[in-house]
């Protein structure tokens, strides 16, 4: 197999950081870039960090994001005590600012969103966080991804 290249979001947090810990593990994961406002902690031949404060002043055009091959998206926070527009800011605009800025640096690339069980793909359920994930869901598949995988923890 070849060496792959990947990207990971939110490797600080309870998901990102088992993702970053498997594929510091695995033999064709060449290299991996840790996109986070802060450092995970971990050193590692393999492992780049790019610091970034505020996902949404990522550049379209950001060159530190060129090379990869897929992205693990694991940023994300609770909507405990938020009101929709501020969660959707974070959860759908942030998610597809990045997406579309890792994609303009690799047209193709697979975009692996880990999202949450019991998401709201019709949009119009009573969930707020199902809703807003759900419309950052089927936003990302029509994206022109050569692969959009959605998975979600049940935890």
């Amino acid at each position: 197999m070849n060496s792959i290249k990947i990207m990971i979001t939110g490797a600080t947090g309870m998901v990102g950081e088992g993702v970053l810990m498997e594929c510091l593990e695995n033999p064709d994961v060449s290299e991996i870039l840790s996109i986070s406002r802060r450092p995970s902690g971990k050193n590692h031949p393999k492992l780049k960090e790019y610091l970034v404060p505020d996902f949404a002043s990522i550049n379209i055009n950001d060159e530190k994001l060129k090379g990869y091959d897929a992205c693990f998206f694991c940023a994300g926070i609770s909507s405990i005590g938020m009101n929709e527009e501020d969660y959707t800011k974070i959860t759908y605009d942030m998610t597809l600012h990045v997406a579309k800025a890792m994609l303009n640096q690799n047209p193709g690339m697979v975009f692996n969103y880990i999202s949450g069980a019991g998401t709201d793909s019709t949009e119009s359920g009573k969930m707020m966080w199902a809703r807003v994930k759900g419309r950052t869901e089927n936003a990302l598949k029509k994206m022109n991804l050569r692969e959009s995988t959605i998975s979600g923890p049940d935890l």
